[in-house]
Formats: C-alpha cells, structure tokens, sequence
C-alpha cells in the first residue's frame, strides 16, 4: 500500500520569496487555438477500473495523444517556443537564430524539439547515459541534436545548464531554482490547457485528484487551475516514487531538499531534486503527499493495460496508487486522475 502523509502547509505554502505557478489558461487557449495540431485530449470514464479501485467514479485525462507526441509536455517546452517566436513580433512567428538547449529524461525533449522545429529553432538535448538510444533516435527524428552526459537526469542537466552559458544558448527546462525562473514557469503555464479542458470535460468536481509528480510542474500547474476552478473541496494527491520523494521530503523539512534514493522505474519521475516554483505552488495547494514503490508502480501498468489503458510506469502512477489502496479513499470517491503519457513503444 502506497504510503501518504498529509501536508501541514496547504493554503499557505512554503517558500514565500518564490513566484507561484501561473492559474489562468486563457493565454495558452488563445495561442493553441493558432495551432493545426493542437485539439483537445479526451476524458476517459472508467466506470470498470473504478468498480475494481472500489470508488464511486474515475475519470482518467488521457494525454498519450497529445499533438501527435504522446504526453501532455507536447503543451510545455512547444507553448514558452511559441511564446518567445510570437514575442519577436514576426508574421509568421518565428525563433530562427536562436538555440534551445535541455536536458530531458523523456518527454520535455521531444516537446522542446517539436517547438523548435515548428518556429524555425534549433535544439539541443542533453541525455545521461541511462536514456535508452531509442528516444535518442526519435529526438533526432524532431530535428534535435542529441548530446550524451554523465550517468544521471542531474549529469544532463548541469551540462546543458553549462552549454547554455557558454554558448549563449537558451536554457529550457522544466525545472527552476535561484536566477532561473522565467522559461520554467512558462514551460508550466502551457500544462494549464490539460487543467482548462479536465474541468470542461468533467461532470461534476471530483473528491479527490490524483496527480504524479517529478520536479513537480504538472502538479503544481494543474494544481493551481483546480483550486482556482472548484475551490478547497477536491484532495489533491501528489504521487512520487518511493526511490525519489523530493516534495515529500521538502514538505518534511519546510524547505527544498534532494532525497537520496536509487533509480526509478518511474524514469520520467526519478527527479531527486524539486523545481522550487513547483515546491511553492504545491505546498500552497496540494493535501497529501503519496509515494509509491516500484512494485506497484508496475503492477499498477499492468491492470491499467488490461482495461485498455496503455501507458509506462511514470504515465500511470497516480493511478496506480488508487490501485495499490492509496490510503483515505473512500467508496465515495469520484477520482480524477491523468494518464500523462502512452507507451513507449507508442
């Protein structure tokens, strides 16, 4: 069973100094809304996978078809690109000239690929050693460069952090900490458009929301949107590997630490360090926090794909802590949950 701890900060938060996640999609809806590739993921109801879950109701945000990449950082790195090309005041956009460099451990890649493609960039991804070759290939297939660093997402980071400042690239990352803040935020605001569509599609404001975490971005995105929209009453549920609690264990300390911990199943969540804007927005907004252990993280992926929900571990985590008995819900619980990304082969 998934072990969860309540968080003794909600409604005021930690890191007072910090700027909060963006709560408005409106500016995200208008720019997408110019996309030929952008329409609206579905909202799946899983009344079988609720019966087995023993709850009331599950709606599941099924991002594995998101502007043709399979995950919801299609809306991320792509929206701050299109951001910037629109800033430049062209006609069409563009952001030719400029290089965006990142490190990635799955998707972030692929996005800021893709948006660098559309507005005429180019990019730079920074993998560890442990990326598969496979999403190396399909980085390159976006029009990417691919650049091999160290053993660890952390490794990657810190040399594309380096290239950057040495090459006068722009860094774009899904993260932020002291001095960078900026393109992290605008990398969250873009999620805000999975938030927007959840609460269109949904019948009625869920109990709870489950929502899986990394460095935190999509949570704290979609956290803020949810508390904007339907208020203090749905239990926002944060889900992390058990091998890397970092919100947990900031929530812990009242500040931002790393959690030690060995590598996760969980890839696209085996972030041992917290985004710090993240950490702010979800100390505010969320109730608990939850970790999960590799077991059930895989065994979670395995009931999903027996009811027709193909995803990886990191895509299904939050649904795998309902699935594994996430403590302190109830058969009453109409669950709110997102499938972040499709399978890998997908």
């Amino acid at each position: 069973m998934p072990e969860i701890e309540p968080n003794p900060f909600k409604g005021q938060g930690i890191l007072q100094d910090w700027p909060l996640p963006a709560s408005d999609p409106a500016p995200v809806s208008a720019l997408l809304a110019r996309c030929p590739k952008h329409a609206p993921t579905p909202l799946r109801d899983a009344p079988d996978l609720a019966s087995a879950c023993a709850v009331a109701g599950l709606h599941i945000k099924d991002e594995s078809g998101r502007m043709g990449l399979g995950s919801f950082k299609a809306l991320g790195a792509a929206y701050a690109i299109a951001r910037d090309a629109c800033a430049a005041g062209g006609d069409p956009p563009s952001a030719a000239g400029r290089t965006y460099v990142a490190a990635s451990a799955g998707n972030h890649g692929l996005s800021v690929a893709a948006g660098a493609a559309v507005f005429g960039a180019r990019a730079v991804i920074y993998l560890a050693d442990t990326v598969p070759e496979a999403f190396a290939d399909r980085l390159r297939a976006k029009g990417a460069e691919v650049v091999r660093a160290g053993a660890t997402y952390e490794d990657s980071m810190a040399a594309a952090e380096q290239a950057a400042a040495d090459k006068g690239w722009t860094l774009l990352s899904d993260s932020s900490w002291e001095g960078y803040t900026d393109a992290p935020l605008a990398v969250m605001e873009g999620y805000l458009q999975l938030a927007a569509e959840s609460v269109e599609q949904m019948p009625e404001p869920p109990t709870h929301i489950l929502l899986q975490a990394g460095v935190g971005g999509m949570a704290a995105a979609l956290a803020a949107h949810f508390r904007a929209a339907w208020g203090d009453a749905p239990q926002i549920v944060v889900v992390e590997p058990d091998a890397a609690p970092a919100l947990r264990d900031s929530i812990r300390a009242g500040h931002a630490v790393t959690a030690p911990g060995p590598v996760s199943c969980m890839g696209r969540l085996d972030c041992k360090t917290p985004s710090m804007i993240a950490l702010a927005g979800l100390s505010r907004d969320a109730d608990s926090f939850a970790t999960l252990s590799e077991a059930e993280a895989q065994d979670g992926v395995a009931t999903l794909a027996r009811h027709g929900l193909a995803t990886t571990p990191s895509g299904g985590a939050g649904l795998a802590a309902l699935i594994a008995g996430l403590p302190g819900i109830g058969t009453e619980a109409r669950v709110l949950a997102v499938l972040s990304e499709g399978p890998e082969d997908g």
